[in-house]
């Protein structure tokens, strides 16, 4: 355990930053996963603008690499011009 006090501070923020990081990544994770398994082309056509947004958010707080987002974005938009 840390013994300066800004070492603890670091300690306590790096917590609450991981449990934000993961609440928002989880809930990305189950739009996707929402968005996959939707079989209606009108409903997923107005889920990947929503699901998209999420995904670049993501990316620009480097909770998810950039390319993973990218990666993710296109095979949902392939999945929702093939419905």
């Amino acid at each position: 355990m840390a013994n300066i006090k800004s070492a603890k501070k670091r300690v306590r923020q790096a917590d609450a930053r991981r449990l934000h990081n993961k609440y928002y990544h989880k809930t990305a994770r189950n739009a996707v996963k929402a968005l996959r398994n939707t079989s209606e082309k009108e409903a997923a056509v107005k889920l990947l603008p929503k699901v998209s947004s999420m995904l670049d958010k993501l990316a620009k707080r480097n909770i998810i690499h950039k390319n993973k987002a990218a990666n993710l974005k296109s095979s949902l938009a392939l999945h929702v011009n093939s419905l």
